[in-house]
Order: C-alpha cells, then sequence, then structure tokens
C-alpha cells in the first residue's frame, strides 16, 4: 500500500486516511463492496457503497498515475534530457493528461512538416531565428540554401515548420491555452447542407451557440451522435485573436529584431495548424468523457429506482403482451410467479374477435382470481388498455391493471436463458409471463436481462460502453444485496450478483437443490459452498425461509450468531420469536448500554442486530409507494389544464422527467416546472418509481404530447 497515494486520495476525495487504509486492506483481501458496506462499518467508519467505490477507483487512478509518472521520468532521462524543472512539473501533475503533455516533446514524432524539415538540416536556423537576432532573413538563412533548399524563403519557411512544432509542444503553452479555451470558449453547433432531419430531432442544434463552461451534457450527446448521423456540424470556438495575442508575448523576446514579421507567421501557423485542432479534439474528448460519466451516474441512478420497484405480493398477476396480427398472449402467475396458464386473444385488428377474447379473459380471471392485469407498453398497449377497461366495467369485475414497461422483454424472451427457463413456450409467450413477473417483482426479473436493454437511460449507445457496463453491474449487484436472495428460489441470473458468488459455486448450489429440494440453513449453505471466503462474503446476502435457524432470514451475519445467541439466552429470549411482535416487546427491554459493554460492541452493531431481531426480514422495497393501479382509461381529450393527477416517474434526464399518467406517451415535467425554486438537477426531485401528483401544464394534441408540473398554480 502507497502512504503517498493514500495521503493524496484522502485531500481529494475528503476521506479519512484510515478509513481509506482499511478499504483497501478489506478489497485486496477479497472482500467485495456490499460485504465491506454492510459487515465492516467500524472498520470503514460507516462508508456506504458509493463511497467505497470511490475510494477503490481513486486510488487505482492514482496509483497509475504515480507508475506512469515514473515511468515518464525514465524515458526522458533514458534521453539524457530530464532537468529538475521537467521532474517538478510531472511530480506536480494531478491528471494523466497532464503528464501526457509534458512527455509529448520528447516522444519519437510521427512525420510532420516539422519533422521533414529537422531532415533538411535546418534545425540550427530554427534555434537561431528563436533567439530572434538583430540580423536579416538572408544573414541567417544564406548557409542553409543547397540542392534541397532552393532559397532563403525555403529556408525560412521550413525553419518555421520546425519552430511550428515547439511551440506546439510546449507543456506551458497547451496548459494556458486549454485553459483560456475551457472557460472563454464556445459550443457551436450548424446544420449541414442537404442534411435530412424528417422529424426535426436535432432542430434546437441547427443554428447552436453556448459557452463552454455551460454546456449541458445531454447537449453535449445530442451534438455528437447529430454530427455522427451528418446532420449537425458540431464544432468549438474561441477568440484566436487573444490567443495569438498570449503566445506573441510569449515567444517574442526581441520586438525589434528583423525577424518579427516571420515570427509571427510561425506562431499563426502554430496556433491554426497545429495547437488549436488538437486542443479542440482534448477539450470535445474532455466535453464527452464529462457527458458520458453524466449520463452513466444518470442511466444507474434510474437502474437502481427502478429495481427498487416494491414487489406485488401474493396475488395472482395476468402477464399480457399486446399485439395487432400475431395476437394478444395472455400468462397466468401465481403469487409466487409460477405460470399457471398460457392464453392468446385476438381483440384487436386484423381479426377483431372481441366476442371470443372477452370469453377467453373472462374465464381466465374467474378461474384463477386474477387481481392484477400488467399490460406491456409496446404494440397495441393502448389498444389492449380499452379492452381490459372496458371488460372490467362490463362484466364489473374486482380487477384492475397497470401498464408496465416492456422495455427488454423481447430480448430476455429470445435469450437462452428464456429458452431454458420455458422450452416449449414461443417468445411472445415469454414474453407474457416476462411483464406480468416484472410487476409481482421487478428485480427477480429484470436481473435476467441485460441492464442497458431495461430503457432508464437516455442517449445511452453514445455513452462508454466499458463504463457503463461497469456501472450497471455494480447498480445492480448493490441492489440484488441490499434486498437479499432468497437462497432457495433465486434463479442462476440473480445469484450471479450475489456478493461473493463465482460460476462455479453457484452451479454447486443450483445442483444441490435439485438433488435435495432445499438447503435447511447457512450452515449447510457453507458446506454446500465448500470455500471459506465465498461464504463469508455471501451468507449474509442469502436468506433462508422456513429453515433450521430463525437467524437465517435476517441480515445478520453467521459470524455473529454466537454473540446473538449468548444475548437472547442473557435475556431469556427464543430466536423463535425472530421478526414478531412478542420478539418486538422483549427486545424493547434489553438495556442497551449493558449489552454494548459486556459485549464490546458499538451503537451501530446493536441497532443493527436488534432491528434484524424485530423485523426478521428487511426489503428497502417495503418503504416506496406501490405503483398506481388502473381501472379506466384516460385519453388527451379527457384533460384539462390545471387537472391534477397520479402518475408514475419512468425516466430522469437532466432537463427533466417522463411520468406515465395513463396516455399512450409519457409526458414530460420540464426542469423548470419542478419547484419555485432553483433545481440543480431533476434527480434531486424525483426518482424512477416515484408516485406523484402532478397538473397538466400545456395540451398538444396535434402532436399527441403533454407537459406537466409539479407547481400547483
Amino acid at each position: 500500500m502507497n502512504e503517498e497515494v493514500i495521503n493524496k486520495v484522502s485531500k481529494k476525495i475528503n476521506i479519512k486516511e484510515n478509513q481509506i487504509k482499511n478499504v483497501i486492506n478489506l478489497l485486496s483481501e477479497g472482500a467485495t463492496i456490499p460485504f465491506i458496506a454492510r459487515y465492516r462499518k467500524e472498520l470503514t467508519g460507516n462508508l456506504n457503497e458509493e463511497e467505497l467505490r470511490l475510494i477503490e477507483t481513486e486510488y487505482n487512478y492514482a496509483v497509475t498515475l504515480k507508475e506512469r509518472k515514473e515511468n515518464v521520468k525514465r524515458l526522458i532521462d533514458e534521453k539524457q534530457m530530464l532537468t529538475p524543472e521537467i521532474s517538478k512539473a510531472i511530480d506536480e501533475a494531478e491528471k494523466l493528461s497532464e503528464v501526457e503533455d509534458i512527455y509529448a516533446p520528447f516522444k519519437e514524432k510521427r512525420k510532420t512538416k516539422g519533422t521533414e524539415a529537422i531532415k533538411l538540416g535546418l534545425e540550427p536556423l530554427a534555434k537561431i531565428i528563436m533567439t530572434l537576432p538583430n540580423k536579416t532573413r538572408e544573414e541567417i538563412a544564406k548557409d542553409y540554401v543547397n540542392e534541397q533548399v532552393k532559397t532563403i524563403d525555403d529556408a525560412m519557411v521550413n525553419a518555421g515548420y520546425i519552430i511550428a512544432d515547439w511551440i506546439s509542444d510546449k507543456p506551458k503553452y497547451r496548459k494556458y491555452i486549454r485553459n483560456y479555451y475551457w472557460y472563454n470558449g464556445k459550443v457551436n453547433g450548424k446544420i449541414k447542407k442537404n442534411a435530412q432531419d424528417e422529424n426535426k430531432v436535432y432542430e434546437i442544434y441547427y443554428d447552436f451557440e453556448q459557452k463552454i463552461t455551460n454546456i449541458k451534457p445531454h447537449q453535449t450527446l445530442a451534438l455528437a451522435r447529430a454530427e455522427k448521423e451528418k446532420i449537425i456540424t458540431y464544432s468549438l470556438s474561441v477568440d484566436s485573436k487573444k490567443v495569438l495575442e498570449y503566445l506573441q508575448e510569449e515567444v517574442i523576446g526581441n520586438k525589434k529584431s528583423p525577424l518579427i514579421d516571420d515570427m509571427l507567421i510561425y506562431i499563426e501557423d502554430a496556433w491554426k495548424r497545429l495547437l488549436e485542432p488538437s486542443l479542440e479534439r482534448d477539450i470535445k474528448a474532455e466535453l464527452y468523457d464529462k457527458a458520458s460519466e453524466f449520463g452513466i451516474q444518470e442511466f444507474g441512478n434510474n437502474l437502481e429506482n427502478l429495481l427498487l420497484t416494491p414487489p406485488i405480493k401474493e396475488r395472482v398477476v395476468m402477464g399480457f403482451d399486446p399485439a395487432f396480427r400475431t395476437g394478444c398472449k395472455l400468462a397466468v402467475l401465481s403469487p409466487t410467479g409460477e405460470v399457471l396458464e398460457i392464453g392468446v386473444i385476438y381483440p384487436h385488428e386484423p381479426k377483431k374477435e372481441v366476442e371470443m377474447a372477452e370469453k377467453i379473459m373472462l374465464a381466465l380471471i374467474q378461474k384463477n382470481n386474477v387481481k392484477i392485469i400488467a399490460i406491456g407498453n409496446g404494440t397495441a398497449s393502448r389498444e389492449s388498455e380499452s379492452f381490459v377497461a372496458e371488460l372490467i366495467k362490463k362484466y364489473n369485475l374486482d380487477v384492475k391493471y397497470v401498464i408496465v414497461s416492456e422495455a427488454g422483454a423481447s430480448v430476455y424472451s429470445a435469450s437462452p436463458l428464456a429458452k431454458k427457463e420455458f422450452p416449449d413456450y414461443s417468445v411472445e409467450q415469454r414474453s407474457a409471463v416476462s411483464i406480468g413477473r416484472r410487476l409481482q417483482d421487478a428485480l427477480s426479473e429484470l436481473v435476467k436481462i441485460d441492464p442497458k436493454s431495461i430503457g432508464v437511460g437516455l442517449y445511452q449507445h453514445d455513452l462508454k460502453p466499458k463504463e457503463l457496463d461497469e456501472e450497471l453491474s455494480f447498480v445492480v449487484s448493490k441492489v440484488v444485496n441490499k434486498v437479499g436472495v432468497n437462497l432457495n428460489n433465486a434463479s442462476e441470473s440473480i445469484l450471479s450478483y450475489v456478493s461473493g458468488l463465482n460460476k462455479n459455486i453457484i452451479k454447486k448450489i443450483l445442483t444441490y437443490r435439485k438433488n435435495n429440494g432445499s438447503i435447511k440453513s447457512r450452515e449447510e449453505l457453507e458446506k454446500v459452498e465448500g470455500n471459506a471466503k465465498a461464504f463469508e462474503q455471501s451468507a449474509g446476502f442469502l436468506r433462508i425461509f422456513n429453515g433450521s435457524n430463525p437467524l437465517d432470514k435476517t441480515n445478520i451475519h453467521p459470524e455473529d450468531y454466537e454473540l446473538v445467541t449468548k444475548i437472547l439466552n442473557e435475556y431469556e429470549i427464543s430466536s423463535n420469536l425472530v421478526g414478531t411482535e412478542e420478539m418486538r416487546e422483549k427486545i424493547a427491554k434489553v438495556n442497551k448500554s449493558e449489552v454494548i459493554n459486556q459485549y464490546n460492541i458499538s451503537e451501530e452493531k446493536w441497532e443493527m442486530l436488534k432491528n434484524n431481531l424485530v423485523n426478521g426480514v428487511i426489503d428497502p422495497r417495503d418503504d416506496i409507494k406501490q405503483m398506481t393501479l388502473r381501472s379506466d382509461v384516460l385519453t388527451i381529450d379527457d384533460l384539462e389544464i390545471g387537472m391534477m393527477l397520479e402518475g408514475t416517474v419512468r425516466n430522469v434526464t437532466s432537463f427533466g422527467a417522463f411520468v406515465d399518467i395513463g396516455l399512450h406517451d409519457d409526458a414530460l415535467v420540464h426542469i423548470s416546472k419542478m419547484s419555485k425554486e432553483y433545481v440543480k438537477h431533476p434527480s434531486d426531485i424525483l426518482k424512477v418509481g416515484d408516485i406523484i401528483k402532478v397538473y397538466i401544464d400545456k395540451i398538444e394534441k396535434e402532436k399527441g404530447r403533454v407537459n406537466l408540473s409539479l407547481i400547483e398554480e
């Protein structure tokens, strides 16, 4: 462990050095972030998953930066060009890009006008020109005219290319101009000649200008995509006059030299041909990195909130996958997600067998006591909603329905996993099952799908793929471990996100379950896994219900079972009371100070143990409001300005949030309509899955658009 790196990371992220040391030690020992966050709070000072990941990321970056600095110093030193000043500049660099700027002049150069001029033997002339002597062009260049360099002008022009390279490579100039560019430059968008943008998707960028410092992440991503699609020219601009004045002041020492006019040309060439395009690329890359980082974080936040959607418990659900020509596929699911019946109806064009569709639906609902219908939001969704609403009304059914996002359902339905799970079902039938199960337990169903296919991000195809995958995998893992997993019915998909488990151990668990029915205790699990480290990391996240030890359904780790047993025995409390009202009453009589002192544990540790003993199963989703269930259809014609409705937040972006209020398309709450106070980002107010009251702010019937407000006028 590098003490210098620890110190720098501590200052940068404002977390104490001893906390960082403990975290790095735990990670190096094979501990996972979910495990550290829950079971090593006393070592980390109660850091959460995001803080732990930040430590890991920043520490690794700092180590990489330090190693690169040492390498660059070694490479420059090998050329016998390392000075104390260069060494100091490298040591003080805070980013890899700064180190690369310092190293740039010492790298083997690709072929440039400057390198070709050096081959002509003009480097000594370039050095003379840089001193700006009180001599004429002819006086200093005459000795360099030869068969390859035919005139004084040829010599001066080519020497100028060498000087332009030197100016462009100087770290001091690049750093100054980059900062000036960043804080004073502008982002520009112009529609290309003969561009095809039929739906005017990029209309606001046809003639766009914004300061670089004020550009929003979604604007950067939109401009980059529009340029890729050959609709918009995306460029940066800066006051060249100011940049040239700076370079002239830095480069020109003797302002009375006869070579001033030549030097002004070389400086302008260095800027226009080398520095400006290079720095524009650098800054556009930095803008993209920031936008991508922001977009990935936004995607991750939305995914986390979607995965935490509260499950619909103990009710029979019908999954309804809408379609026109191929018919609507139905899947009736038991309260635990088992498929009870599969069906298909044709209530829409072209067949329009409404009566037969009603009979089939009614029979399935009455036979299986269906209470909720989950309708996918794809093709024919609203027509299907109208059909279901009419059916409920016509037969006075005690049934509700809800529109469920089917993003990614088709991806899952055609996957090897779905084929393995339902080998005899068609793709559409599997989709109906998936839609119903999403309502019953979004987490268990959505972990089967690539997170990128779930549809809660913006410009996701423009984000950095590797970083996006890492973030989404982290988010899914975080949520799965936060909620916990029922060991005896968990799928391979959800087990793959459990702390400490790998493919081999998951295979052992699934094989054991298949051969033995179920695992009765965490003690038995330890033998099944056969790996002490894996058991340590996974046991607390794997719940066992109706097993031999009541503690196995809680978040209490087996390493604390002996401690808990001693405390319960001390106060004559049976572990069989875990999660009951009687346990709550008995624990309330336990003297906290006595327990903490007698067993030498922290107050936080006791509170964690107590909460688990009292509640038994702690599921963070239980504290989230359930989604709105409907029994009738809402159309745009039913709306009036100022009307109050209840809706579900489907997506949150940097400019607003999209809310399902029951219309064909989600309505937008723009950031400006979220509060009378300043809102930095919509996620400060809303998150995916929130059930909120909204007011109709604007209706555009011809476009089918509705704008909402959170502010009651």
